[in-house]
C-alpha cells in the first residue's frame, strides 16, 4: 500500500522548524572563480528568487568573463538542492489547476520527444539507449516508436524511474546517479547510445557527468545532449522571468563552445550540432505565468508560514481563471513564433551529438 500522506499541519510545521534555521546554511561558500575555466573574471548576470514554489531565499547566476560559462553561485549544497526540489511535482492543487503551471511543468511532449529520438536516425542503429534523468520514462516511451529494436533503459535519482519499468517504459530501471562508481561499474560500456535531455544543468559537476556517460558507451556509441542555451537573446530580454535560468534548480548553463570543447578535451568527434529543432517555444508564456504567479495571492502551500485566508483562496481562483485567456493566447503566440525564432539569437536550446572514439 502507498505510504499515508502527512496531514499538511504537520508538513506546515515541519517546514515551519527546517526554515527557522535560515536558508543560508543550504548555500555552498561563494567562490571566486569561473568552474569551468578558473578564471576570477566574474560578474553577476542575475538575482532572483524562487519563482516557482515562492520558497525562501535569494539565487544569484554569476558569468565568466572569459569563457562564457554562467553559473549558480553561491551554488546550492545537496541538502539545499533537496529542499528546492521537494515538493515540486507535488504542488498544491489549485496550482496544478491553472494553466500556468501546466505550462511551467510540461516543457517536454511527445512531439518533442519524437524529433529527439529521430536525431539518431543518420548513425547506425542501436542495440541498447541508456537514458539519463529520465523521470517517468516518457521519451524511451516515445522513440520506440522511431527506434523499435532499440532496448530502452532508463537511470534517475528518484523512484519514477521503477514506475516507468512497472508500466513498460523501460526495460531496466537505475535508481541513482551515473557518477556513483557502484553505478557506472555496473553499466560500464553497455550502451550504443546515452541521452542526456535537460539533464546536464542540474548537476553539481557537468564535466564529471559527462566523463561517467562515457564510461558507459561502448567505442563508436554516442552521447546525445540537450540543454539550455544560455547565448539565447530571451535571457536578456526577460531576464528573471526567462525560464531557463531555472532558479534554483538549474547550476550550469553551458555555452555551445565550451561543451563542444569538453567533448573533444574527451577524445569524442561531434558529429552534429543542432540550435534550431530543440527550441522550446514557451519563453514569452513562462515568462507571463512566472509573473502572475508573482503578483497572485499565495499558495496553500506547507512552507508559507500561515494558510491563505478564504478571501485569498477565493481571489486567487477568480484570477487564475481572469488570467487564463491571456496565457493561452500568450502559448500560441510563442508556437506561431517558433518556426522564425529557432533560426535567430532567440532560440533557447541547442543539441549536440558526439561519438566515443576507440
Amino acid at each position: 500500500m502507498p505510504p499515508t500522506p502527512q496531514p499538511v499541519a504537520e508538513r506546515r510545521a515541519a517546514y515551519a522548524a527546517e526554515l527557522a534555521q535560515g536558508t543560508a546554511r543550504f548555500h555552498e561558500p561563494r567562490r571566486a572563480d569561473c568552474p569551468w575555466c578558473g578564471s576570477k573574471r566574474l560578474r553577476t548576470r542575475l538575482r532572483t528568487p524562487d519563482l516557482r514554489q515562492r520558497k525562501p531565499g535569494t539565487f544569484v547566476v554569476d558569468e565568466c568573463g572569459d569563457c562564457a560559462h554562467a553559473f549558480q553561485n553561491p551554488r546550492l549544497t545537496p541538502e539545499g538542492l533537496a529542499f528546492y526540489h521537494r515538493d515540486l511535482r507535488d504542488l498544491p492543487a489549485d496550482a496544478h489547476d491553472s494553466l500556468a503551471e501546466r505550462l511551467l511543468g510540461a516543457r517536454g511532449g511527445a512531439g518533442r520527444h519524437l524529433a529527439a529520438a529521430r536525431a539518431m536516425l543518420p548513425f547506425p542503429e542501436p542495440e541498447s539507449w541508456l537514458d539519463i534523468g529520465t523521470g517517468h520514462g516518457y521519451f524511451p516511451a516515445a522513440a520506440k516508436e522511431v527506434h523499435p529494436y532499440t532496448s530502452f533503459d532508463g537511470l534517475d535519482p528518484t523512484r519514477r524511474v521503477e514506475k516507468a519499468r512497472a508500466a513498460g517504459r523501460v526495460e531496466e530501471a537505475h535508481v541513482g546517479r551515473l557518477t556513483d562508481p557502484r553505478i557506472a561499474e555496473r553499466l560500464r560500456a553497455r550502451y550504443d547510445v546515452v541521452s542526456m535531455f535537460h539533464h546536464l544543468e542540474h548537476t553539481p559537476d557537468p564535466r564529471q557527468e559527462l566523463r561517467a556517460a562515457l564510461e558507459v558507451l561502448r567505442p563508436g556509441g554516442h552521447l546525445l545532449v540537450e540543454v539550455p542555451d544560455p547565448d539565447c537573446a530571451f535571457g536578456l530580454l526577460l531576464g528573471k522571468w526567462w525560464v531557463a535560468y531555472g532558479q534554483p534548480r538549474h547550476l550550469h548553463l553551458m555555452p555551445l563552445p565550451n561543451l563542444l570543447g569538453e567533448l573533444e578535451s574527451l577524445g569524442c568527434v561531434v558529429v552534429a550540432t543542432d540550435r534550431r529543432e530543440p527550441h522550446i517555444p514557451d519563453d514569452l508564456s513562462g515568462a507571463l505565468a512566472l509573473a502572475l504567479g508573482r503578483v497572485l495571492p499565495g499558495l496553500d502551500a506547507p512552507w508559507r508560514p500561515a494558510p491563505p485566508t478564504p478571501l485569498q483562496r477565493t481571489a486567487r481562483l477568480a484570477l487564475t481563471r481572469a488570467s487564463a485567456p491571456l496565457l493561452a493566447s500568450t502559448a500560441a503566440l510563442d508556437r506561431l513564433m517558433a518556426p522564425l525564432l529557432r533560426r535567430t539569437r532567440f532560440s533557447n536550446a541547442y543539441r549536440v551529438v558526439a561519438r566515443k572514439e576507440p
